[in-house]
């Protein structure tokens, strides 16, 4: 009886192990419905501009199907606002320039050959601008099926309001450019020619 007994309890225990070892199918499904959808991700890195023309495409899809149905402003307001802090977020140093400076000056781009060339690097990338820009809309598409999204109120005002902000928030974007001296858009390292260099290129 008692060894009886044992036996039970090791099958038993065997039993659970393999169901609680083993992941469940819905587990699995989510997980390779994640790695399917990071390989096209991956895939799509390169073609930057295929990439923003399907993200304007939608963005256009999505203003058509808010004009006909006439709705749903709150939720447009809520993505351009989203919209703006992504492209500020893009447009803005990884670093503040402001916690770098000196005490007499700021930091300045490099304009001597013998200078460090110091890449522009984002606080947003630009992937993941596209990336979340694109989910954004794609949310927003969403909520328009769904009669309780679509609260009503005076869509002018909103979109006065979000000029005005867009204006604010740009104008102090430019004024934080202009006064630490940064472009936010760099294609290569750029080279600063001497006397030496011209010296050489004539004699060659």
């Amino acid at each position: 009886m008692e060894f009886s007994h044992n036996y039970r309890m090791s099958e038993g225990d065997s039993v659970g192990d393999s169901v609680h070892g083993k992941p469940s199918v819905v587990y699995r499904f989510f997980t390779r419905l994640g790695q399917i959808y990071q390989s096209w991700l991956d895939k799509s890195t390169p073609y930057t501009a295929v990439r923003w023309v399907v993200t304007l495409g939608l963005s256009f899809v999505y203003m058509i199907r808010v004009y006909l149905l006439q709705g749903w402003y709150i939720v447009t307001y809520a993505l351009g606002i989203y919209h703006l802090n992504l492209f500020i977020a893009f447009l803005s140093p990884k670093v503040d320039p402001s916690l770098m400076e000196d005490s007499d000056d700021g930091p300045s781009l490099p304009t001597k050959q013998n200078e460090e060339f110091r890449p522009f690097i984002r606080r947003l990338p630009e992937f993941k601008f596209w990336h979340a820009a694109t989910k954004g809309i794609l949310v927003a598409m969403v909520c328009t099926f769904f009669e309780a999204f679509n609260v009503p109120v005076f869509w002018p005002i909103l979109v006065m309001y979000f000029i005005m902000l867009f204006c604010i928030t740009m104008k102090r974007q430019i004024k934080h450019m202009i006064k630490y001296r940064y472009i936010p858009f760099t294609h290569g390292k750029r080279r600063y020619k001497g006397k030496e260099d011209v010296g050489k290129t004539f004699a060659s």
